[in-house]
């Protein structure tokens, strides 16, 4: 009896040490870590509802944002920084790794933020407000809208009880800061180099968030990052800057190939496509008209030399305006500087894709140029044997069938002679004898 409530005691022993187990794991607070790498723009906008709605459901603790931005779209922004604000699960903001940047848009998101945290080697700033076509507003209106973006710095900056004027600098002169410039200036809140760091220097800190009070306990916290979907990966990459300019130049070289080889479809549709996609990506990026233009003019350059049958100089200019074209496209515009732009990708691609379309072109060009071997254009130039006298017309025996034919001056020319087809109407042959050949 005793051994039975020994073993029925050490079972329940086992169970209550499971129970307590699993109620420690879940009482061990949730801090989903994920990256906001790249341009603020529909995508970006998507991933931070993903994340925010994930921490939520799951009542994490905290939501840790790593950003890495140039800036984007003004409407993104002003989304991103509402849904910082109000979100019931407080959101940090970092700025890293080493190197990393949140400039322009990116400065709004860091001052949104419940906490703000730079790593060492990284900036802020530079948030003036550009156009979509990468020019400044004019007059009254870029005084607006500068205005405008000021007085939101300065409001989020307020709430979240860091230097106003400070922040609104960035709007306003495009003040740039580094990482401890930022601390020292009052617009971050703290310098962490590591997640460890970070979430020990917060650990107990209260914020606000949602609307409400939080007190941030982090101790044992377990990180758990969450990576962007496919689909986003995808709009992503459509946004990168070299991405965008190759997708249009292969666009406008596959609809030049659709109009010099009509009758298919694929090359034409293709092009569209690819068009589209990059009009997308200057969407969402600060761009320099005069590098659309440039890319226009290089594709045209290149298939005029085609037309005219040039030797290859006015093809190499096109490749020059080209390359000229990828490199004002976005660093000739206001905040483009900003952008990671892969010149030597960018360089040896158009002069891969350009290579192509020129060896693709010429092969094309020959084929049109060739001399006709078919069907009734190609009995030009061949020869036949007079078979009924032609006066003027008659009947020739030209590549084994008989044809009608006429002379091409109207004169009698008796049967065997050999002449040669001129031209072809119908099913008449116009045709003249063949002189004979002199030793």
């Amino acid at each position: 009896m005793n051994e039975k409530v020994f073993k029925a005691l050490r079972r329940m022993s086992v169970v209550c040490l499971f129970l307590l187990a699993a109620t420690a794991a879940r009482a061990a607070p949730l801090v989903v870590l994920s990256d906001l790498e790249g341009v603020v723009g529909t995508a970006m906008e998507a991933h931070l509802d993903e994340v925010l709605q994930e921490a939520a459901d799951r009542e994490a603790g905290l939501v840790l944002l790593r950003l890495d931005t140039p800036g984007g779209l003004v409407s993104s922004m002003r989304a991103m920084t509402g849904r910082i604000v109000n979100s019931p699960v407080p959101v940090v903001v970092w700025v890293a790794p080493s190197g990393a940047r949140a400039a322009s848009a990116g400065a709004f998101l860091v001052q949104s933020a419940a906490v703000a945290v730079m790593a060492s080697g990284t900036h802020i700033g530079a948030a003036h407000p550009v156009g979509a076509g990468g020019d400044l507003a004019e007059g009254d209106m870029k005084k607006k809208v500068a205005n405008d973006l000021a007085a939101q710095m300065r409001s989020l900056a307020s709430e979240r009880g860091r230097d106003a004027e400070a922040a609104a600098r960035m709007v306003t002169e495009s003040l740039s800061l580094t990482s401890s410039e930022a601390l020292g200036a009052g617009v971050v809140d703290l310098v962490a180099d590591d997640v460890d760091q970070l979430l020990s220097a917060i650990d107990g800190r209260e914020v606000r968030s949602g609307g409400r009070t939080v007190r941030l306990n982090l101790a044992g916290a377990s990180v758990e990052a969450r990576p962007l979907s496919r689909r986003l990966q995808i709009l992503s990459f459509l946004t990168r800057p070299d991405v965008a300019y190759l997708l249009l130049m292969a666009g406008l070289y596959a609809l030049v190939f659709e109009i010099l080889t009509p009758g298919g479809f694929v090359m034409g549709t293709s092009g569209a496509v690819m068009i589209l996609m990059g009009a997308y990506g200057l969407r969402m990026l600060p761009f320099n008209w005069a590098g659309i233009v440039l890319l226009v003019v290089g594709v045209a350059v290149m298939v005029l030399d085609l037309l005219v049958g040039g030797m290859g100089i006015l093809s190499l200019f096109g490749v020059a305006a080209l390359i000229l074209g990828a490199l004002v496209t976005f660093r000739g515009a206001p905040g483009g500087e900003l952008l990671h732009v892969s010149m030597g990708v960018l360089s040896g691609a158009i002069a891969a894709l350009s290579l192509l379309f020129a060896l693709s072109a010429f092969a094309v060009w020959r084929s049109l140029r060739r001399k006709v071997v078919s069907g009734q254009e190609g009995l030009v130039e061949t020869r036949a044997e007079v078979k009924s006298a032609l006066s003027p017309e008659g009947m020739v025996l030209c590549r084994g069938e008989l044809w009608r034919a006429r002379s091409v001056d109207g004169r009698r020319i008796a049967p065997g002679t050999t002449v040669r087809v001129v031209k072809i109407e119908g099913l008449l042959l116009t045709v003249e004898p063949v002189e004979e050949e002199k030793p």
